[in-house]
């Protein structure tokens, strides 16, 4: 029974391990953050910001990203459906049907309610 679990184990061990190695390698073998008013300054995409450290980002931005890993997560879940199609048959088809008819469904409130307008 340890022999069906044991590559699981071994990656888990070897995650772990280099873990614990690049953490240690970055604290003992980086160079330390050495302050200066220079480096303390926001930066973002190689030039300077515009707005002040604490700018809130409006609801919009937020709701878009997680419509997007909503999106792409139902997605992901219609690859493994479609490499076993043939072996599913008609159940596996209605399921996929149910399926993809709450994503167009949960798609169709999203636009009517506007969440993917970028208006102010």
């Amino acid at each position: 029974m340890i022999g069906t679990y044991l590559p699981m184990f071994l990656m888990i061990a070897v995650a772990v391990i280099l873990a614990v190695l690049f953490f240690t390698g970055a604290s003992f073998l980086g160079g330390k953050l050495n302050k200066t008013p220079e480096k303390m300054k926001p930066f973002e995409c190689g030039s300077e910001s515009s707005g002040g450290n604490h700018l809130k980002l409006s609801v919009k931005f937020y709701l878009t990203a997680i419509l997007f890993v909503v999106f792409d997560i139902e997605a992901v879940f219609i690859y493994p459906w479609a490499v076993q199609f043939k072996s599913l048959g008609w159940i596996g088809l209605a399921s996929m049907f149910g399926f993809l008819s709450v994503v167009v469904v949960a798609l169709v409130y999203v636009v009517k309610k506007g969440a993917l307008e970028w208006e102010n």
